[in-house]
This record gives structure tokens, C-alpha cells and sequence, in this order.
């Protein structure tokens, strides 16, 4: 039994016995309890009624696959295998596991229980709350094609939150989204196996905090579009289609182009832009300068403009 099957079922807030739900999803009470249990551990709020049965308290968002297809175009639904998941390892895992088999894999789940960020730092994925989404790109032309293929999807994924409804995204260099000044999302690009017949392929990862309101273990400030945009009704199927919509368009530009034609788009949303930086290690200190064209961070010093490598070096505002 899918536990989503089991919360949809019980998603009109109303008291439903354990025996009426078992007949419904044709499992035993006992299976109906575990999957109660578990849906609690992970997060979901409902309530047990002594001798009535279960009640969803909070208001649920549920993936729903064909509710995603139903949002894309007819020539987007056609591009791509789209998987959507109760839970996985990564979504970046699993299309890479997709990828012989898929000519453009797209997954989605409710949960990662090893989300990761840049640099293998874990990824906060609690069940139902965030979109988790990555999708397998074969991107024409060598290695270096791929210069700056991670800045044109912020653009992307900024574009979509805010056709959405969102407000001003902002992005930091090199993957992050951010929003008055704190993290909401973030994109992992990974490079698969050889050049083959002129392509590279990549997993592009991108995890969105949509509902989330707690995260222990995460040692920056952040927020969710929750609790940026309060006002807007985020639904996750609605931003998922979007930002497939908004990707595939961009990888097709980033094709024909490459990441010139993206970088004064991403320079108006750079949260760096003027503002003193220091790298990591403390070697370098400068003024944001915004990125060359294949998409390297600009340092201005006394010195001129010193160019830094996403794969190098990080970069944070000085004290």
C-alpha cells in the first residue's frame, strides 16, 4: 500500500475508522495503523480518536502525477518519462539508475532520505513539504558546453516561482535561491559517464522548501515560499509542471546559445552584486563583481577582476 494512497483518502479532513479505510486500500487494520504511524513520524499531522479512528488535522499537498502531466504542454508531455515517488534515496539518484532506459527522465518524490546539496552536504527533504526534483538533460557539445549550465537553471527555476505567484527571487553564485536575504532552494548539477555522440549527459537537482516550517539540522538562515509568500497558495504539482516547463525551454536556449545569452538575466537577480567577499580559505577578498560569460564569479580588487571557479572556491559576504 502507497501511504499517499492512504492520506489521499483521508486529505477531506473528515473521522475515518481503520476498518473503512483498510476495506478501501484492501489491506488489513493492522497495515492501516503502520502506515498511520509512519505518516506521523514523518511529519504529517493526524489525529487518533479513541474507538472512531483518524483525522487529518493540517491541510495535505500531495503529488499527484497526472495532475503534473495534465499541466504541461502537449510537446513537453512528450519529451519526457515522468516518475513521481512517495519516497527515494535522491531524485538524483534515481534518474541517474533511469538514465539507460529514458531518453529525458524526470523524478519527483515526497521524500529523499539522502537528499544532498553542493559539495555532499545534506539536503533537509521532510515528506510532503518541499519539491524535490531532478531531471536527466543529454546537453549538446563538449564539456565545456556545459560552462555555466547550472546559473541558466536558477534563472529558469527563478522564473517559474515567480509566474507562480512568488515575489523577487535572488540568486547567490552558484546554485543557491534566496529571498530576503535567506535560502530557499538550490540546484545540484552532475556530470554522467563520457562524452557520447556529441552529448553530455547531466542530472540536474533542484530542491525547493515549499511548505517547511522547521529544520533542525540546517546551520544557515533560510525560509520557504510558505513563509516568504504567505499569501499565495503554493501548490507543489502547479510549481513542478512550471519549472519543467521553464527548464526544458532554457536547456533548449542554452544549446543553441550557450550561457552568454543567460548572464545579464542572472546578473540582475545576483544577491552578491557590490557587496565585500571573502572566500573560504580567506585568500582572496574583493567587491561582487557579477560573472563572465561562461559564468565564473567576478572578485574586483585592487588588482583588477579576478575570475573564481564554482568547482574552487565558495564566496561569502565579509565581515
Amino acid at each position: 500500500m502507497k501511504s499517499n494512497a492512504l492520506l489521499s483518502l483521508l486529505s477531506d479532513r473528515e473521522i475515518h475508522s481503520g476498518e473503512s479505510l483498510a476495506q478501501k486500500l484492501g489491506v488489513s487494520r493492522t497495515a492501516v495503523w503502520k502506515h498511520i504511524r509512519k505518516a506521523i513520524a514523518d511529519g504529517t499531522d493526524i489525529r487518533t480518536i479513541r474507538g472512531q479512528g483518524y483525522q487529518l488535522v493540517s491541510a495535505l499537498d500531495l503529488l499527484d502525477r497526472d495532475i503534473i502531466l495534465g499541466q504541461l504542454n502537449a510537446s513537453v508531455r512528450e519529451r519526457i518519462q515522468l516518475t513521481v515517488l512517495d519516497e527515494v534515496d535522491s531524485t538524483n539518484a534515481e534518474v541517474a539508475r533511469l538514465l539507460t532506459s529514458a531518453p529525458l527522465p524526470v523524478v519527483l518524490s515526497d521524500c529523499q532520505t539522502s537528499g544532498r546539496g553542493r559539495r555532499g552536504r545534506n539536503w533537509a527533504s521532510p515528506k510532503g513539504q518541499n519539491l524535490y526534483l531532478s531531471l536527466g538533460l543529454s546537453i549538446k557539445g563538449g564539456f565545456s558546453a556545459l560552462d555555466g549550465l547550472s546559473l541558466a537553471l536558477g534563472v529558469a527555476v527563478a522564473n517559474a516561482i515567480e509566474q507562480v505567484g512568488g515575489g523577487e527571487v535572488g540568486l547567490k553564485w552558484p546554485n543557491d535561491l534566496f529571498a530576503q536575504g535567506q535560502k530557499f532552494g538550490g540546484i545540484l548539477v552532475e556530470i554522467q559517464g563520457e562524452l557520447q555522440e556529441g552529448c553530455v549527459q547531466v542530472i540536474a537537482g533542484i530542491g525547493i522548501n515549499v511548505h517547511m516550517t522547521q529544520a533542525e539540522d540546517v546551520d544557515q538562515p533560510w525560509t520557504s515560499l510558505d513563509k516568504r509568500w504567505p499569501d499565495q497558495a503554493w501548490v507543489r504539482n502547479q510549481l513542478a509542471a512550471g519549472m519543467i516547463t521553464h527548464i526544458l525551454a532554457a536547456v533548449t536556449e542554452f544549446e543553441a546559445g550557450g550561457f552568454r545569452q543567460f548572464r545579464e538575466r542572472w546578473q540582475r537577480r545576483d544577491i552578491f552584486s557590490g557587496l565585500p567577499l571573502v572566500t573560504r580559505d580567506g585568500e582572496l577578498k574583493g567587491l561582487g563583481g557579477g560573472i563572465d560569460e561562461t559564468g565564473n564569479y567576478l572578485l574586483k580588487t585592487a588588482e583588477g577582476e579576478i575570475p573564481v571557479r564554482a568547482g574552487d572556491i565558495s564566496l561569502r559576504v565579509s565581515e
